[in-house]
């Protein structure tokens, strides 16, 4: 697993080993980046079940202004920071330690509204795709965010989340990518 594209091109990243976490291959992460613009002119992402901090250290590198992880795993918020250090990413990007169900009332506080919000959570996990519900509730995504979801293939999301409307669907193996916009 690397950094695909943008300042911090070809740079490794580490990711927890077994099957506590599942990266996001480069693969899917590039074709992503490829459906929702490949680099950004600043904002904020909000990565939900951070596992590696993958999602948001190729955001960052392609041009995103800070990013907010939220993983409760001790060991991979531990691989997260290193991830953000071997990237220089240590000012940008800041890592929760705390259940993703949690990111609502923390990025309340901070006053942070997700330009691109990542929820990735265990496949296992379906219930967690609703705090994109919860997002778009308490108005805390830009007139401009994009969500985007990967689950398993199998499962079939919602249309909309509030008045974000699903406008793609692609399938990577096992994998699927469901991209929300306004």
């Amino acid at each position: 697993m690397r950094v695909v594209a943008g300042s911090r091109r070809g740079i490794p990243l580490k990711s927890l080993l077994g099957s506590d976490t599942r990266p996001t291959t480069d693969k899917v992460k590039e074709s992503v980046f490829n459906i929702i613009g490949p680099y950004f002119d600043g904002g904020v992402v909000v990565e939900l079940f951070g596992g590696s901090g993958s999602l948001s250290i190729e955001a960052l590198s392609r041009g995103a202004d800070e990013a907010f992880i939220f993983e409760k795993n001790m060991k991979a918020c531990a691989i997260i920071q290193a991830n953000a250090e071997k990237c220089k990413f240590t000012e940008e990007l800041h890592i929760e330690r705390t259940d993703a169900r949690n990111a609502v009332k923390i990025l309340q506080i901070s006053g942070k509204k997700a330009d691109l919000l990542f929820i990735d959570p265990p496949y296992a996990e379906t219930r967690f795709y609703h705090l994109a519900q919860d997002f778009s509730e308490a108005n805390l995504l830009s007139e401009g965010a994009v969500i985007v979801c990967e689950h398993e293939k199998q499962l079939e999301l919602p249309a909309s989340y509030g008045p974000f409307n699903k406008i793609k669907n692609a399938v990577y193996g096992n994998s699927a990518i469901s991209i929300y916009e306004k």
